[in-house]
């Protein structure tokens, strides 16, 4: 098919990363952003801008607040018919179902606490299986006060799981998607390292007075080699993580394996499996968070309390797993000290991790990065941009590089090509300022408040959609699409919107917060006005390349120095009635064109 193995992975780099890049553009913007998710949290959720709190009272506090948890209704209506087995009873009311689990969660960036209750169900199809209805609330851990149920938690809740589920949970679609997204990027990258053949020197290449053409191929081509390894090494442990959905072995083919196996653990482990089925009151937990950090002490490895679970709720085989926040280091490791629920003895503590656990801790800690920091946070922001970059600029070379043939032979598949590609990159950031206008918007008692924004967030991105198939219809004639600057200016209009809006709606001004130190609500300030002066920036620039070329696509300029490995890749058509340069004759080979 090709003359080359390198004209091959040409044709697979560009392809596939065409096909599959505006999935991987929404991953990298989106886990960009979840990065700092919680401070999101605090910017959309201004009852919860005060400082991270430590775990409280479980006695005093957590136990009285979970056992008002209640089961949630769609978990309850969703998850109910299918678990239930109607052969032996009529099915149990959402509210009177037992609870079996409590468990509460906080991190070093968490003021608010969240925690949970899993509800059994008695009359289950499978009773051995892990059946759980589950329920959770967000409390204020100084008062114990719950947070209103109905509020989006924009960065955790909405844009993290964004970048690996696309919110398609319909037989776990979206996982699916970014899964071969992610497979793609892999050979993407191999592929890209194949063709370019000068990846040093591209290390150092970047011509922004160029053509367009010419710019466009620098900054991809600088940006995928800067970011590389990032972006080979978060696609991989993206799979990795996700490998129970995409090969679900333990709940298929091995399935009684799997449950085997637990039967094993439980009895090697010494945590019970099994309810007992005999009543058991709750020892103080208070007691037992006090001696699993005195057991981390004098492992060398004193901390606070993360996580905590209390498992088979009063029941005789109940226990307490009280896991170590694990901030300090890249490894994601608890360190778990079990205890028994109705005596407080110690059942076990988990030992240190084998090299083939420290291995999967450590590639699992480095992708979810919950450590304590900073500068590496944000160079992984940089990294997740940078490879925003990357794509974006595949998609403006590759329409750049073929919009003229396609104009001269009536063909709209540049002019496709670049209405997704704007909607992807500025229609998707448009998209996700506009959830934050509309959160600072929105009256804050109204009724299913969560849902409204979640609703904006996609109405945005469909308008953002349609605007960009309207004005890119000036590619046909090989112009310039005017979308990218009006979606340019769309992006600094709400991003300066949402900071005045904060300030309007809450009086937490970028001043204010920037003198007391809170930079949860200020760093998002912040970035919104850096986002802000970008996109005016490119707007300019793209509105006088418009003025100085009638909206015409100037002339390539060809010349020694811009010489490149892009005129020998598959699509590269000749203008009618032009005719291949050969190489001149070699005097060692008569007559010697050369074939590649």
């Amino acid at each position: 098919m090709f003359s080359s193995f390198r004209l091959s992975m040409a044709w697979l780099h560009t392809w596939f990363g065409l096909v599959l890049g505006y999935v991987l553009m929404a991953c990298f913007f989106f886990g960009s952003l979840s990065v700092f998710d919680r401070e999101i949290d605090r910017w959309a959720i201004p009852e919860s801008r005060f400082a991270p709190q430590p775990m409280p009272s479980f006695d005093q506090m957590l136990l009285p607040l979970l056992r008002q948890v209640q089961p949630d209704e769609e978990d309850y209506a969703a998850n109910m018919p299918r678990l239930h087995d109607p052969a032996k009873g009529p099915m149990t009311p959402r509210l009177e179902l037992p609870a079996d689990e409590f468990w509460a969660y906080t991190t070093h960036r968490d003021p608010v606490l969240r925690m949970g209750a899993g509800f059994g169900i008695p009359l289950a199809k499978d009773p051995d299986a892990h059946n759980h209805i589950h329920g959770e609330v967000t409390i204020d851990p100084r008062t114990g006060a719950l947070l209103p149920s109905d509020r989006l938690k924009i960065g955790s809740e909405f844009f993290y799981p964004m970048h690996y589920s696309l919110h398609l949970h319909w037989l776990n679609l979206g996982y699916w998607i970014v899964g071969v997204a992610a497979l793609v990027m892999l050979a993407a990258l191999v592929s890209g390292v194949v063709m370019h053949r000068k990846v040093f020197r591209e290390f150092f290449t970047f011509r922004p007075r160029k053509h367009v053409q010419r710019s466009a191929l620098d900054l991809h081509n600088l940006t995928g080699v800067v970011a590389l390894p990032f972006h080979f090494f978060f696609a991989f442990t993206g799979l990795v993580i996700f490998a129970g959905i995409y090969l679900p072995l333990e709940n298929t083919l091995l399935k009684p394996l799997h449950d085997a196996h637990e039967i094993a653990e439980a009895a090697r482990t010494g945590l019970p499996h099994e309810r007992a089925g005999e009543a058991a009151p709750i020892a103080s937990v208070d007691a037992m968070v006090a001696q699993a950090k005195r057991r981390w002490d004098a492992r060398g490895m004193p901390g606070e309390v993360g996580f905590l679970t209390l498992t088979h709720v009063g029941d005789r085989n109940g226990y307490v797993s009280i896991f170590r926040a694990g901030s300090d280091q890249v490894a994601r490791v608890g360190q778990g000290v079990h205890f028994q629920a109705s005596t407080g003895k110690v059942l076990r503590e988990d030992p240190a991790p084998t090299a083939l656990s420290s291995v999967n801790e450590f590639l699992t800690g480095l992708h979810l990065q919950h450590f304590r920091h900073w500068l590496l946070r944000w160079l992984y922001v940089l990294g997740g941009l940078a490879g925003c970059v990357c794509i974006a600029t595949g998609f403006v070379f590759f329409v750049e590089k073929r919009k003229k043939q396609h104009a001269a032979k009536g063909v709209a598949g540049s002019r496709v090509v670049d209405a997704l590609a704007v909607t992807t990159v500025t229609g998707m950031v448009i998209a996700a300022i506009a959830i934050l206008v509309v959160n600072r918007l929105l009256p804050t008692h109204l009724p299913a408040r969560g849902d409204w924004e979640e609703s904006a967030f996609w109405a945005a991105w469909a308008l953002a959609m349609a605007h960009a198939f309207w004005r890119t219809a000036p590619v046909l004639r090989a112009r310039i699409a005017p979308a990218w600057r009006e979606q340019c200016w769309a992006i600094a209009g709400l991003a300066v919107g949402a900071v005045l809006l904060n300030w309007a709606t809450t009086g937490d001004h970028l001043l204010e917060t920037l003198r007391a130190g809170y930079w949860p609500v200020a760093g998002v300030d912040l970035s919104l006005l850096v986002c802000a002066g970008i996109a005016v920036l490119a707007a300019r620039k793209l509105e006088r390349r418009e003025t100085s070329t009638g909206g015409a696509a100037p002339a390539r300029q060809k010349n020694e120095a811009d010489e490149t490995d892009d005129d020998a890749l598959p699509g590269r058509v000749l203008p009618a009635g032009a005719t291949a340069r050969l190489p001149a004759a070699s005097p060692a080979r008569p007559g010697g064109a050369r074939h590649a």
